[in-house]
């Protein structure tokens, strides 16, 4: 039995595309290019430059965790806490650097997005159940 083979096929692509997205937006931007947009958001929390930037790093690490946590992980709570970490997230760059929401390709028009994956997942999560209710 594989890891994905009792999940509905749309469970697995909203795992997928929610693992990627984390494990990416850690890697790429935070640990491989230290984005000088992730050291704005960081600004009123870590003024000094080499502090936001090892934030950031450790930052990182922890989106990668948790996109494979996205990933692997039989519970709904992931999915849950994700919703809510966006909506933060929105919030934060809301307050700290507005602008942001007029770029292409924005956090607004982002998160959002995964936020609707965490929805379908969480849907998707519940009729499992339901399935494993209703055969018992």
């Amino acid at each position: 039995m594989t890891l994905f083979s009792r999940q509905s096929p749309v469970l697995v692509i909203c795992r997928v595309m929610l693992a990627f997205s984390w494990i990416y937006q850690g890697m790429v931007p935070k640990i491989v290019c230290k984005s000088p947009g992730e050291v704005n958001l960081l600004a009123p929390v870590a003024p000094v430059y080499q502090v936001a930037c090892s934030l950031i790093t450790w930052m990182g690490y922890a989106e990668i965790l948790f996109g494979i946590l996205l990933l692997l992980t039989p519970s709904r709570w992931p999915f849950t806490m994700n919703i809510a970490v966006l909506l933060s997230l929105l919030g934060w760059v809301a307050v700290v650097e507005p602008g942001m929401f007029t770029l292409p390709f924005n956090p607004l028009t982002l998160n959002v997005a995964l936020i609707g994956l965490s929805l379908i997942a969480l849907q998707e999560l519940r009729k499992q159940s339901a399935d494993r209710t209703e055969n018992t």
